[in-house]
C-alpha cells in the first residue's frame, strides 16, 4: 500500500475537519505516493522517537500529536525540529499526524472515558456542528471520594502518581475526563456541573482556581493519559491493512518523563 492508502485508513477514523482550528494534523513530512510496509506507532515524534524510527527502517511514522505546529523559515541541523524534518526526509520516513481530529473523532476521549469507566459518557464540550467534541462526563458507581477516584486513574492509567488539588475526601459524582490539556476548559467543566476533572497541565495557580470554583482536578500529565493512543492505533492499523504491513509501538513506559505526586 502506499501512504496515501494508509492516510485514508486513518481519515476514515478520523477525519481532517474534526481538528480544532490552530492545529495542524496530516501528512506534514514525506511523499504521498511512497510504498509503506513497516509503521511505527507513537505519541509524539521527539528525537528519539525519530532515531528509533530510523534505526527500525520504518517507512512511515504516526503520531498524536503534530511535530510541525507552527510556520518554519528554515530547515537545517542547527536545531532539533530542523534535525528531524532531515533525518524523516533523508530516510524517506513520512510522518502523519492526528491530534485534535482524532481527540474529537475516533476517538481519544471515547477511549479515555472508557477505560474510566465513565457511565453514560456525555460529551464536555462540543467543538463540531455534529455535537461532538472534546472531553467526558459522566458517572462511576465505584468512586465516591476523590481519593477513590486518584487511585482509580492510576490504576486505569498504569501511573504510579499524580497530582491531586482538592480535598481527597471530598464526594465525587459527575466526573470529566480531558486527556491531555484541560486546563482551558474550565469554563465548560464548571457549566456542566462536573465535581472532578480528570486532566493533564495543570500548574498550581490554576489547581487554586478550579478549587474556587468547586471542581476537584486529578493532574495525570498531558502523556499520562494520552499514550493509549499507541496501542489503540497499533490494534487499528492491524485491523484495518493487510498482514504483510509490520506495525511497531512506541514502549509506553517512554511516553511519560517526569515524576508524580499522589497525596494521601
Amino acid at each position: 500500500m502506499i501512504c496515501q492508502d494508509i492516510i485514508q485508513v486513518l481519515e476514515k477514523l478520523s477525519p481532517k475537519p474534526y481538528a480544532l482550528g490552530f492545529d495542524n494534523v496530516g501528512l506534514l513530512v514525506g511523499d504521498s505516493h511512497k510504498e509503506i510496509k513497516k509503521i511505527f506507532v507513537a505519541l509524539d515524534a521527539d528525537e528519539k522517537t525519530v532515531d528509533e524510527a530510523v534505526a527500525a527502517g520504518v517507512d512511515m511514522l504516526v503520531t498524536h500529536h503534530p511535530m510541525i505546529f507552527h510556520a518554519i523559515k528554515s530547515v537545517n541541523e542547527e536545531n532539533g525540529l530542523g534535525r528531524k524534518i532531515l533525518k524523516l526526509a533523508g530516510n524517506h520516513i513520512c510522518l502523519y499526524a492526528m491530534h485534535t481530529n482524532f481527540d474529537v473523532m475516533g476517538s481519544m476521549s471515547d477511549l479515555a472515558a472508557k477505560r474510566l469507566g465513565l457511565a453514560k459518557a456525555s460529551v464536555l464540550e462540543s467543538t463540531a456542528d455534529d455535537g461532538e467534541g472534546i472531553g467526558r462526563i459522566g458517572e462511576i458507581s465505584a468512586v465516591k471520594t476523590l481519593e477513590d477516584l486518584a487511585d482509580l486513574v492510576c490504576k486505569k492509567f498504569k501511573l504510579d502518581e499524580v497530582i491531586v488539588y482538592g480535598d481527597l475526601k471530598a464526594r465525587v459524582e459527575r466526573i470529566g475526563i480531558i486527556p491531555g490539556s484541560g486546563k482551558s476548559m474550565m469554563d465548560a467543566a464548571v457549566e456542566q456541573g462536573v465535581d472532578a476533572l480528570v486532566t493533564g497541565d495543570f500548574g498550581h495557580h490554576e489547581g487554586l482556581d478550579a478549587i474556587e470554583a468547586g471542581i476537584n482536578v486529578i493532574d495525570a500529565s498531558h502523556a499520562g493519559i494520552e499514550r493509549i493512543f499507541i496501542p489503540f492505533m497499533g490494534e487499528y492499523l492491524k485491523e484495518q491493512l493487510p498482514e504483510k504491513i509490520e506495525i511497531i509501538e512506541k514502549d509506553l513506559q517512554e511516553t511519560v518523563p517526569g515524576k508524580f505526586y499522589h497525596s494521601k
